[in-house]
């Protein structure tokens, strides 16, 4: 990355514990990242739409809270 586009950040501006909490929110909760011998899809359409289920049932439980 050239120097011009690239700048370092100071650590009160890199605020990415948000990202995380939510990643390993997907983790815990959606067995198909954890392991792929347990419990996966044979198709990627169906590994998507599994993703898209869990994402609106979390949105539409976090905003009723």
């Amino acid at each position: 990355m050239p120097a011009v586009q690239h700048r370092a950040l100071r650590k009160w501006v890199r605020q990415t514990n948000h990202i995380e909490w939510f990643n390993n929110t997907l983790r815990q909760r959606v067995s198909r990242l954890v392991c792929a011998a347990l419990s996966f899809s044979k198709k990627l359409a169906n590994h998507i739409s599994a993703m898209k289920r869990f994402m609106c049932h979390y949105t539409l439980t976090r905003a009723a809270a």
